[in-house]
């Protein structure tokens, strides 16, 4: 059986490799077998933290409406109750951004929702 030299398939792969690996400190850059293990770790915290971003912004929405809302004395999860029972359906995203930046709109909606408590 006649020998298979890797060539040129060989050398586009780690090519490849340490191009994702560009920016990195030290050996992580320039050492194959090191850049491969670094762009591996890398590209796995990446998938994992796509995931985790989401969550992370809706913890982030839950607190700045808790914040928001206990001016009002009333707390976080009475809050989202009674917009349930008043039926207004806006998500916590737009909750949360109104009560920044539009604080007379978002004093409306607790108190709409307070009545339904």
């Amino acid at each position: 059986m006649p020998r298979v030299t890797r060539g040129n398939k060989k050398l586009l792969r780690r090519k490849k490799i340490l191009k994702l690996a560009k920016g990195y400190f030290g050996a992580k850059r320039k050492n194959y077998r090191s850049a491969k293990e670094s762009v591996e770790k890398a590209l796995t915290y990446s998938y994992r933290d796509r995931r985790n971003r989401k969550r992370d912004f809706r913890k982030l929405w839950n607190i700045r409406i808790g914040a928001a809302v206990r001016k009002y004395d009333i707390n976080y999860s009475k809050f989202i109750y009674g917009l349930k029972k008043a039926d207004i359906t806006l998500n916590r995203k737009i909750l949360s951004n109104m009560a920044i930046t539009e604080p007379d709109s978002f004093k409306e909606i607790v108190g709409k929702a307070k009545t339904y408590i």
